[in-house]
């Protein structure tokens, strides 16, 4: 009985459970898109910054996906306001990327 448990506990292990923040979760595969921040600027954006993190099968994350890096990215130093999006396939890789707009 006990060689039974090591494939079930190895394909759960192995098992994809990459996840992020969204809105609404496909099951196999999501590219969602929302709202983050947003100020009281009259002025158009004419920048776009965007920072990235990444994480892979839940287990291993990397990435700066916070405003200040998106918005150093872009070299804007008046945000008009922030977005967020975010993509993952299979629960084995998930992305979330900030979208600052701005001056």
């Amino acid at each position: 009985m006990k060689y039974f448990l090591w494939p079930l506990l190895l394909a759960t292990a192995l098992s994809g459970c990459a996840t992020s923040v969204s809105p609404v979760t496909g099951a196999l595969y999501s590219n969602v898109k929302a709202p983050m921040l947003a100020t009281d600027s009259n002025e158009k954006p004419t920048k776009i910054g965007r920072a990235t993190a990444r994480s892979i099968l839940g287990v291993y994350a990397v990435g700066d996906a916070s405003i200040e890096s998106a918005a150093k990215n872009a070299g804007i130093t008046r945000i008009h306001h922030v977005d967020y999006q975010t993509q993952t396939i299979l629960g084995v890789m998930a992305d979330f990327t900030v979208i600052v707009y701005g001056n």
